[in-house]
């Protein structure tokens, strides 16, 4: 799978700094990932590399689920 895919996931759970720092900080220890990003107000999680299943498992390490 390539690391050049850039994946958006919905995470309702999002709702302040301290849960952007816990998303964060959990995905970019995945393999692959370059860059992670949370939209508190959207609620989105964008990934750029990394695999699916793991940045999913990350999120959910986090705290989170995924929607």
């Amino acid at each position: 799978m390539s690391t050049d895919t850039v994946r958006t996931y919905s995470v309702p759970g999002i709702s302040c700094d301290h849960c952007r720092h816990a998303i964060e900080t959990e995905v970019a220890t995945v393999a692959g990932v370059s860059t992670v990003s949370v939209d508190v107000e959207a609620k989105l999680v964008t990934v750029d590399g990394g695999n699916d299943g793991a940045i999913r498992a990350a999120i959910d390490d986090a705290g989170y689920d995924v929607a």
